[in-house]
Formats: structure tokens, sequence, C-alpha cells
């Protein structure tokens, strides 16, 4: 049965908001990483930064980034047995800040 709605790792059934997709697909690649399910998007004032994502908090099933561009934001949750470990990797990240 194919899974109509994920490619790879990344749940795929919302919107993902523009050039973040980039930076999901290289934090999937990670053994630490189960699953990433982007939520709920909210519009920003434009700042003309380019996109990045900010560690918020540990969930019960792993992590919730938010995700931003010049004019939008995304919750997006990371399921992951390895809280801790996954906060430390995606740290060395360049895109995460």
């Amino acid at each position: 049965m194919s899974n109509k709605y994920r490619d790879n790792k990344i749940k795929q059934e919302h919107t993902i908001i523009e050039d973040i997709f980039p930076f999901l697909l290289e934090i999937s690649r990670s053994k630490l990483i189960k699953s990433i399910i982007p939520g709920r998007i909210s519009r920003r004032k434009g700042s003309g930064v380019p996109a990045y994502l900010q560690l918020k908090y540990n969930t019960t099933s792993g992590i919730k980034i938010i995700a931003k561009n010049s004019s939008s934001l995304q919750e997006v949750f990371i399921v992951t047995d390895y809280p801790d470990k996954t906060m430390d990797y995606l740290k060395k990240l360049d895109f995460v800040d």
C-alpha cells in the first residue's frame, strides 16, 4: 500500500511554505528521525529574511520547530525517539537557529 501523503519521511498532506522543503529533506536523512509532519501556516509581516528553521521545544513524540521565511511561518513536528540527540544534530545544521 502506498503512502500517498509521504515523500520519504516528510508528510505532505498540507502545504509546506516556500523554500523550507529542501531543509526538511536534509533533516529527514538522519537515522534519528522517524517522521516530519508540517503543521499550521501563519502569515507574518514581510521582513526580507532568508528561510530558516527555529528550534522550539520537546514534545511527547519528538520536537517542535518553526519554519520561517519572509512572509510565513509554519509549525513542523519531528517524530523521534531521541529528542535530545536530534536537537544536537539540528543545532549543527547551518539553517537551524
